[in-house]
């Protein structure tokens, strides 16, 4: 015959099992087309809203030694910018014809950056905040500034540079 259970096992298990489930909802994922904020891969202008990529999903070249097409200037606000999340690229324009471009993925944790206003590129996820002229970190957690992507911009189309 098997001993009856004491309250004091069924409240350790209790609690084992609540501390796993705290320590699973508090993980992050390695995923970062799994951010929750920023609908995953869809591009988003400074001002909230959602543009189409202008790639097409293919990568269309451009003239005299272009790469694949980006995005054009006019979908990049003065002061503002745009995320391209299937490519993890956001492109800036800190001043009127001024374009730069870095890696879309936040240095903290590794997802995907959610907004550009106001010169300053955001991740809402922990709070981190980085330059849009020079990617640098303006707001922790994140310790590491954005990797600069190489563009080039010819007539009106932005370009990844070859």
């Amino acid at each position: 015959m098997t001993a009856p259970v004491s309250r004091r096992i069924v409240f350790q298990g209790l609690g084992a099992l609540g501390v796993a489930a705290a320590l699973a909802g508090c993980g992050g994922s390695d995923d970062p087309d799994t951010d929750a904020g920023t609908g995953g891969a869809d591009p988003q202008s400074s001002g909230g809203t959602t543009d189409e990529p202008t790639s097409g999903g293919g990568s269309g070249t451009g003239g005299a030694g272009g790469g694949t097409e980006l995005a054009t200037t006019d979908e990049v606000p003065v002061g503002g910018g745009l995320i391209l999340g299937d490519e993890k690229i956001v492109i800036t324009q800190p001043t009127e014809g001024d374009f730069k471009a870095f890696t879309a993925v936040c240095t903290h944790q590794g997802l995907t950056v959610t907004s550009v206003e106001d010169g300053t590129i955001h991740c809402a996820n922990h709070g981190s905040a980085f330059s849009a002229e020079t990617g640098d970190v303006e707001n922790p957690p994140a310790a590491a500034p954005l990797a600069e992507v190489q563009i080039t911009v010819e007539g009106d189309r932005i370009l990844l540079a070859a």
